[in-house]
């Protein structure tokens, strides 16, 4: 038996290690190829996916780790370490740590997804958000990346 997590399986261990104030899993009944197609398609399904990002630029190349640059509505930008693989996407920033994962389960995809802050000073109020409003943005994430899918 291996010990090797699968993508989604780590991704939860990563949301309990951060405190994630944002952390949604859950069954996909779409194909994992057309669902992580979207969720692999950074700078053209990221910016309809999170309601206050304007774009997200990553640059071309098959490299699995690569910088990208966010731009928020205001105009706020913030560079991103982005790890890249099938099934795995995981972004930080110096204050952000944002991730998607997704595995085959049942016919459909198991997908997850995290928000988290990165300094411990900001773990007061991102656990304000995660009472207040992260289950439900998690899900809606979720639901968008789903109605994406089905749009391919």
């Amino acid at each position: 038996m291996s010990n090797d997590l699968d993508p989604v399986r780590r991704l939860r261990v990563l949301a309990a290690g951060l405190h994630a104030g944002m952390y949604a899993e859950e069954h996909i009944p779409l194909p994992y190829e057309q669902v992580w197609a979207v969720a692999a398609d950074l700078p053209a399904e990221l910016p309809r996916l999170v309601p206050f990002l304007h774009a997200f630029h990553v640059p071309a190349g098959d490299t699995d780790r690569k910088q990208a640059l966010a731009v928020a509505r205001p105009g706020l930008r913030e560079e991103f370490d982005v790890r890249l693989a099938s099934g795995w996407c995981l972004m930080q920033s110096r204050l952000i740590v944002g991730g998607m994962a997704a595995v085959p389960e049942g016919g459909g995809t198991r997908f997850a997804v995290l928000g988290a802050t990165r300094p411990t000073a900001l773990r007061p109020v991102q656990w304000l958000y995660g009472r207040l409003l992260g289950d439900r943005r998690g899900r809606a994430f979720v639901g968008r990346v789903a109605e994406r899918a089905r749009l391919r």
